[in-house]
């Protein structure tokens, strides 16, 4: 290997010679990788087509040993670290240029306890992993809601999906993690064990360490589920918008729904007369008894003739994989911005339906997700996810093919988002944070400003020196 010349996190430069990189490579199980490698291309894309960095280094580790050698060569050489679990980051930062990526996604075994209906789950896994596993036994992990997704961001971020209502978030059901933090050391993080950073994993992001495994809670959920998803032309999207307001005020809390805003894709599934038809679709996903389920959406059934009519029984990994198509790996360039709504009133809808007319590209989605149920009664300050009382979010996923349409795509999310402030009394879900330009402002409102500090006297005690910050970062004081 030749000398590699890179920065340093505080601005300087240091030099990496032959001896040095290849006494790091010998000591791993996992390959190291530079530019130029094979596997290197792959192993430094993630999943938003608008990210393009180039790690000097690449670590590929197989189990925790190669992540504490890798932190610790970072560490010592003060080198920018970036960690990439399931590669679905959409802000970008499982990647960076220059310094070290420690490359997590070949750590994705699942185990699962069925007599204590738990999960096991490697910091590299997906969705997926977990629910291909957990549905050997009848039981599912809360999750997200794309099959692709890793674990282990969506995790540290909160976790919403259709279960949320019922079971609560990813991190309600988390019940401990293994840690490599910034000093090299593999820890447990539990309500018993270093449970100060428990609380901060726990919505706090990537700021504290790499997860290595995590243990969650399994509910028995499937393996059949009922799925609602008729798709309505979107002139009627205010009519869909308020029955279906009205209609989850009801819902029992075993029905994970959303309203999307889309444009029926081009894609041969869908009819090709309405390929690019703007529809609204109140989707749901009923985990409760399947006839009970039909009996139950049927309102949602019937709002008029929809172009396209998905409902009826489906399995749950088929549900939990439904939108993998129409969110390929590089394809699209992605851009996701989210913000509470503290209700949804007339005046929203209007203001919604009128968005939605407006929307730039055919792939994004405007969806409206209602919170509350299990994920509301937990204490705001249980953990570090903060806002717990919010009834709604809205989320702008902004998507396209060509970038030659960036600019025109961001600009329109961008003020889409400012203006639907007004509509807020701030906070968003940071596992939707575009690409988390506003720095810590973005992260305050997400959390809140009491638990915030208190984040970031976690953040002065296990990572004082601030070597994990590539992620939507909570800066030390010390």
């Amino acid at each position: 290997m030749a000398v590699l010349r890179v920065p340093t996190n505080d601005g300087r430069e240091t030099v990496l010679d032959e001896e040095t990189i290849g006494g790091f490579k010998a000591g791993l199980r996992g390959a190291l990788l530079r530019s130029g490698d094979e596997g290197y291309d792959e192993a430094r894309t993630i999943w938003n087509g608008m990210i393009d960095k180039r790690p000097a280094l690449i670590v590929r580790c197989t189990g925790a040993a190669d992540v504490i050698d890798a932190v610790k060569f970072a560490r010592t050489h003060n080198l920018l670290v970036a960690i990439r679990g399931g590669g679905h980051n959409v802000a970008g930062t499982a990647a960076c240029d220059d310094g070290v990526m420690i490359d997590l996604s070949l750590m994705k075994a699942v185990r699962v306890d069925p007599p204590t209906r738990t999960a096991r789950v490697q910091g590299g896994a997906t969705w997926g992993d977990v629910d291909r596993e957990t549905q050997v036994f009848g039981l599912v992990v809360p999750g997200g809601v794309v099959s692709t997704t890793g674990v282990a961001g969506l995790t540290l971020g909160g976790g919403m999906g259709w279960l949320m209502r019922k079971r609560g978030l990813s991190i309600d059901n988390l019940l401990s993690v293994d840690i490599v933090t910034a000093d090299g050391q593999l820890i447990v993080a539990s309500e018993t064990e270093n449970a100060d950073l428990f609380w901060g994993l726990r919505g706090g992001g990537g700021n504290f360490g790499v997860v290595t495994s995590f243990e969650f809670r399994a509910h028995p959920v499937g393996p059949t589920v009922l799925l609602c998803c008729p798709m309505y032309p979107a002139d009627i999207g205010g009519k869909v918008l308020r029955t279906w307001r009205e209609f989850m005020r009801q819902a029992p809390e075993e029905l994970g729904s959303a309203v999307l805003f889309w444009s029926i894709p081009a894609n041969p599934y869908f009819p090709e007369a309405h390929h690019g038809r703007p529809v609204a679709i109140p989707i749901a996903i009923y985990t409760g008894n399947v006839e009970e389920g039909e009996r139950l959406v049927k309102p949602l059934r019937t709002l008029g003739t929809p172009l396209v009519d998905l409902s009826g029984p489906m399995p749950w990994t088929g549900v939990q994989s439904m939108f993998d198509p129409f969110v390929p790996k590089q394809d699209l360039q992605y851009y996701w911005k989210s913000l509470y709504l503290n209700g949804l009133g007339d005046e929203v809808v209007d203001y919604l339906v009128k968005v939605a007319a407006t929307i730039p590209s055919p792939n994004t989605y405007l969806v409206i997700l209602p919170l509350g149920g299990a994920m509301s009664r937990v204490g705001a300050e249980e953990t570090a996810f903060g806002r717990r009382d919010i009834p709604y979010l809205l989320e702008l996923d902004s998507m396209w093919r060509d970038p030659k349409d960036s600019d025109r795509n961001l600009a329109w999310t961008r003020q889409m988002w400012s203006d639907a402030q007004k509509y807020s009394t701030g906070g968003l879900y940071l596992n939707f944070p575009g690409l988390g330009e506003e720095g810590e402002r973005l992260v305050r409102s997400a959390v809140g400003n009491a638990n915030y500090e208190r984040l970031v006297a976690l953040k002065n005690k296990y990572d004082p020196t601030n070597l994990f910050r590539v992620n939507l970062n909570i800066k030390p004081t010390v």
